[in-house]
C-alpha cells in the first residue's frame, strides 16, 4: 500500500502500547519509528548517573542545564530494531527500569530539557514519513502531523500490561507499586505547566483496553486507507 510520506503522532497514557503500536506501524509501512519517551528517559539516566538527583528526587537543574546541549543522545536502527545510544553506549535496557520510572515524569517537565528533547525530534524527523510517540507529539512537537492518534486504557490493565514487562525481563517488581508509579505519572504528565498530556481536537482515540495487537493494525489500516483515499490494502503480517 503506497502510503503518504507523513507524519504519524501517537499520544497517550503510560502503558498504553504507544511504543509497541508505533513500532508495528513503522514495520507494516516503512516508517522511521522515533520514541520520543526514550529521549526523555536518556535524559533521565544521564542526570542520575551524574548525581543530578537526590535521593528524595530533588533534580539539580541548573547543573543539568549546563550539561544537556553536550549530551549525545540519538537513535540507530539495527536488525529491524531502533535503539537509543548515549555517545557509543546502547541504554535500552537502563531507560525502561521501575526506577527510571519514578524520576522520568519530573524530568520531562522540565522545559529546558522538553525544548531539547523537540529539538531532537525535528531533527530526526527531516523529509517526513515518521512516526512517533510521546504525551504532547500531537499537540506541542508537531501540532501540524497528518495523522495524530491518541491512546488509552482502563489503568488497571495498563499497570497489568506494564507488570507483565518487567517480569519478561527478569525484574520482580510489585503489582501495587507499579499501579501507584502509573496512577502518579498520569498525573504529573496531565498537570505539568509545559506541554501536558491532552488530546489533540482532531486526534483519533483509540481504546485498547480489549484489543490485540492485529486488530490496532487492522484500525489504524482503515483510518489510513479512508483518510488519504487509498483502496488497496496490504497483507498484513501481524
Amino acid at each position: 500500500m503506497n502510503v503518504p510520506d507523513i507524519i504519524i503522532a501517537v499520544d497517550g497514557f503510560s502503558s498504553t502500547g504507544k511504543s509497541t503500536f508505533a513500532k508495528m506501524v513503522a514495520r507494516e509501512f516503512s516508517f522511521l519509528y522515533l520514541d520520543s519517551g526514550a529521549m526523555y528517559r536518556g535524559v533521565t539516566l544521564a542526570a542520575m548517573e551524574q548525581g543530578l538527583i537526590a535521593p528524595d528526587g530533588a533534580i539539580d537543574e541548573p547543573s543539568l542545564r549546563e550539561i544537556i546541549g553536550t549530551l549525545d543522545l540519538h537513535f540507530r536502527r539495527d536488525s529491524g530494531k531502533t535503539q537509543l545510544f548515549l555517545g557509543e553506549r546502547c541504554i535500552e535496557d537502563r531507560i525502561r527500569t521501575l526506577e527510571m520510572s519514578s524520576h522520568v515524569s519530573p524530568v520531562s517537565a522540565i522545559p529546558f530539557v522538553r525544548n531539547f528533547v523537540d529539538d531532537k525530534l525535528h531533527a530526526f524527523s527531516a523529509g517526513g514519513r515518521v512516526i512517533m510517540d510521546g504525551r504532547d507529539i500531537g499537540t506541542t512537537v508537531f501540532p501540524q502531523a497528518e495523522l495524530k492518534i491518541f491512546m488509552t486504557a482502563d489503568e488497571n490493565v495498563r499497570a497489568q500490561r506494564r507488570y507483565d514487562e518487567m517480569l519478561s525481563k527478569g525484574e520482580t517488581p510489585v503489582f501495587e507499586d507499579v499501579l501507584a508509579n502509573l496512577k502518579e505519572r498520569d498525573y504529573i504528565d496531565s498537570h505539568r505547566e509545559t506541554s501536558p498530556l491532552s488530546q489533540a481536537a482532531d486526534a483519533y482515540v483509540m481504546d485498547n483496553t480489549h484489543m490485540t495487537l492485529h486488530e490496532e493494525l487492522v484500525w489504524i489500516l482503515g483510518l489510513i486507507q479512508g483518510k488519504f483515499g487509498i483502496l488497496e490494502a496490504p497483507a498484513l503480517s501481524c
